[in-house]
């Protein structure tokens, strides 16, 4: 049975209400054209304050359970849907977590996943902010099936979607908050892009996973006026299995992408493709490793 899953691509400022407002309208525009999947951008509800190392952003973060849980709650119980949501959770004095959390189509939280994989470049601070997920690549199983949870700067790395796979992820999905350095020319603007569409491409296809990756847009300027700030490039995107794109967000509009998934799929390429079966497990165990003198 083919499930409709859909991407709201919102851009998001320092109004709060305003960006849950974004977030709310698209939401009930996906649920309009009949998604009962539908995921959000990385930390929808605020501005990306990782720019800089400020210890004021930390009043933005929340307990989950608390008050986005509680109105998103309600109106995917309202709407009959699933979401991924992602949120700056305060869980104890000096411990936060960039988190997404699923809620099932009756308003219950059916799980979270707390960011694994940190970065700390210019521009994406994180690690001042955010302590690495202690909850491991383990699927969230719900109504409309076992979703592989991973976040942003987690797209990078195969591992993770491979282990979210080996542990039955049925849909891969990554809310993300990525965008161009204003000092880099066009054309290795256009690499970064292709890159990090190329790469989740590539964990849709050694996995035999369909994928979705959400993102922002508009530029964020940057609070300490350091640099101009950054350009979120949009581009959200759902994939098939075979890495096939379905719905492709523009780099500079809001939007919302609904596109079909047949979980089949993933059965029948998986006997004629059989990457899993072909691992040799017996052989990896240096990928444990840093790295291999």
């Amino acid at each position: 049975m083919p499930l409709k899953v859909a991407i709201v691509q919102q851009v998001c400022s320092q109004q709060r209400q305003a960006n849950i407002g974004h977030s709310i309208r698209g939401i009930r525009e996906a649920a309009a054209q009949g998604a009962k999947l539908i995921l959000l951008p990385e930390l929808h509800t605020g501005p990306y304050f990782c720019q800089t190392e400020n210890t004021r952003y930390f009043d933005l973060a929340e307990p989950i359970p608390g008050p986005s849980t509680e109105v998103f709650g309600a109106l995917a119980a309202e709407l009959g849907v699933v979401l991924v949501i992602s949120l700056f959770e305060r869980r104890a004095p000096g411990i936060y977590h960039n988190t997404a959390v699923v809620l099932e189509a009756d308003g219950r939280m059916a799980g979270r996943y707390r960011k694994m994989h940190i970065p700390d470049d210019p521009g994406f601070y994180e690690k001042f902010y955010f302590t690495p997920g202690d909850l491991g690549f383990t699927p969230i199983d719900t109504s409309v099936g076992r979703l592989g949870v991973l976040v942003c700067w987690d797209q990078w790395y195969p591992e993770a979607a491979r282990l979210m796979a080996l542990a039955g992820a049925e849909l891969l999905l990554y809310p993300s908050a990525i965008g161009w350095d204003s000092h880099d020319d066009e054309a290795e603007k256009s690499r970064q892009q292709e890159a990090w569409i190329t790469i989740q491409r590539g964990h849709a296809i050694a996995n035999s996973l369909p994928l979705l990756a959400s993102n922002r847009i508009g530029l964020e300027p940057d609070p300490s006026q350091q640099t101009p700030g950054i350009q979120f490039w949009g581009s959200s995107f759902i994939a098939g299995p075979q890495g096939e794109l379905l719905a492709v967000g523009p780099r500079d509009e809001a939007v919302v992408l609904v596109a079909e998934i047949d979980f089949q799929r993933t059965e029948t390429l998986r006997r004629i493709w059989p990457y899993l079966r072909d691992r040799r497990i017996d052989a990896y165990e240096p990928l444990t490793k840093r790295y291999l003198e």
